[in-house]
């Protein structure tokens, strides 16, 4: 008769082996995950690209677009980039909650909140750089539609996040995928940088001449032509947000029809967690709160010079005509470096990536700052500061993994959980974007700022200087600093690897030996 040992039966009268059978006839095979096919994860990759090309636009174009194009005060522009990051941070852990708590569909866990989410986020988004007819409503508009975008793309973006863990088991397959995705990622950035940028800069919008541009240049005469130049620039924002719609959309439809949601069938059932639990859980597992922490130092450093950068390029140093072609430079050269540093993690490590990568912007932002206005520096330094953009970009997600892998060593029975990790650090983050974007757009009011002006004060200059260059590499520093304690190096992330594996393997036998006992 034939005999079981938990993983294969052999027949009596040779010694191949057989495959065992359920009770029902039907064949018991190990699991195992063929590895991810290109197409596969250039799919995946794809539906990532939505959340940056909409991100590089608002991040880098709707605080001009606030204060000079809709010509909303300073200080009500800086309640609404405030307001609508903290909401978005806040709607984060929810929407991580409620989709650890969502049930297996036929289209998997997470994609049904992609389908969902798309058709009204694309609608807010557009809505957003419309400047409606009403002054007095305006504040409130643009307040509304805003938090609204944040929270329906927050219910793509964190699904999509958390697809990192349901693609492959192997974690050399997730690198690769994640590699793939923050390369489309940045490109998606450039995309969004480009659309915007080139669109809207082809509409020329009137700077109006104050007493401080009287002082300057002795002129005083306002454009013949600038109601109609202001409503083309109206008109220009209005298309750029229709062509970015048109790609979320196809990004959406080509990360549902391209990437299959895997149900880790060999998972042990668990009693789902409370929102209270999961808050417990990851800010008491040790490196997620220090890679956290340190990422959020550096991201806040990048997005301040984001949100500041375009405002700088124009006043400080003077490239009103030339801004949107240098924030093309930074996204470009980010985007064409991410192989090179994909290839350096993996020779040197990511810890040693971080160190690397984000120490190579600061001396260019500080010089930046230090030298007179020149178009060919700024290139250069564009250049250079793509560089350290792409490991902003690829390095936290890169290392994220790692840390639900060691959480899960350490919670073996704890399941469904892996939303949530990726939700917080979306919170954090996006919650001190949104601080530094309301201070920093707050700081240009208290400064002086003039809506329109063909010039700015001097005291508005030093402020925007201050912004992209001192406060970035101070909170760069601190950053850097906290992930000198991160202890997930090389050595322990390959001792994890193989662990979890062994894990794995134990769960696959344990299923497989039940189901023989049902032979039985």
């Amino acid at each position: 008769m034939a005999r079981g040992d938990g993983a294969e039966q052999y027949s009596a009268t040779s010694l191949l082996p057989v495959k065992p059978l359920s009770a029902d006839g039907v064949k018991i095979e190990k699991k195992r995950r063929k590895p991810l096919s290109v197409c596969s994860k250039l799919c995946y990759a794809v539906g990532g690209a939505p959340y940056q090309i909409t991100g590089s636009a608002l991040g880098f174009f709707l605080q001009i677009y606030l204060l000079d194009v809709a010509q909303l005060d300073p200080f009500y522009a800086s309640i609404i980039l405030f307001v609508g990051r903290a909401w978005d941070a806040v709607t984060d852990p929810c929407v991580g909650f409620l989709v650890s708590r969502t049930k297996w569909t036929r289209f998997g866990r997470m994609m049904p909140w992609v389908l969902l989410s798309t058709p009204f986020a694309v609608t807010c988004y557009f809505l957003i750089w419309y400047v409606p007819a009403v002054e007095q409503g305006k504040v409130l508009w643009y307040l509304v539609f805003y938090c609204l975008f944040q929270s329906l793309q927050t219910c793509f973006h964190v699904p999509y996040s958390s697809f990192t863990m349901f693609i492959s088991d192997d974690q050399k397959e997730r690198d690769s995928a994640t590699a793939y995705r923050m390369t489309v990622e940045v490109l998606g950035s450039v995309v969004g940088t480009a659309i915007q940028g080139q669109i809207v800069g082809g509409a020329t919008t009137p700077c109006i001449p104050t007493e401080y541009d009287l002082d300057r240049d002795g002129n005083g005469t306002q454009p013949v032509e600038e109601r109609n130049s202001l409503n083309g620039r109206h008109e220009a924002y209005m298309i750029a947000s229709g062509v970015i719609c048109a790609i979320y959309v196809l990004c959406a439809t080509i990360l549902f029809v391209g990437v299959k949601e895997q149900k880790d069938i060999s998972q042990k059932k668990a009693k789902p967690i409370t929102f209270c639990q999961g808050l417990r859980l990851v800010m008491g597992h040790g490196p997620y709160v220090k890679l956290v922490l340190g990422f959020l130092f550096i991201s806040l450093a990048f997005m301040l010079m984001e949100g500041n950068f375009a405002l700088f390029l124009t006043y400080a140093l003077d490239h009103r005509e030339d801004f949107q072609n240098i924030l093309l430079v930074i996204m470009l050269s980010g985007t064409i470096s991410i192989p090179f540093w994909q290839w350096f993690l993996t020779r040197f490590g990511k810890k040693t990536a971080v160190y690397l990568g984000i120490t190579w912007a600061v001396p260019f932002m500080i010089l930046m700052v230090c030298i007179k206005s020149n178009l060919v520096i700024s290139y250069m330094v564009s250049v250079a500061t793509g560089a350290s953009v792409a490991v902003a970009f690829l390095l936290p997600w890169s290392m994220l993994p790692d840390v639900v892998d060691d959480f899960k060593l350490k919670n073996p029975d704890i399941r469904g959980y892996e939303a949530i990790f990726f939700s917080f650090y979306v919170f954090f983050t996006k919650f001190a974007s949104g601080v530094s974007l309301g201070i920093s757009t707050l700081s240009l009011d208290f400064a002086g700022y003039v809506s329109r002006g063909c010039y700015q004060p001097e005291s508005v200059i030093l402020t925007l200087k201050v912004l992209v260059s001192p406060v970035p590499v101070a909170l760069i520093a601190i950053g850097l600093l906290i992930l000198k304690t991160y202890p997930i190096d090389e050595e322990k992330r390959k001792s994890n690897r193989k662990l979890l594996q062994e894990l794995l393997d134990t769960e696959d036998s344990e299923s497989e030996t039940t189901a023989l006992g049902s032979v039985v």
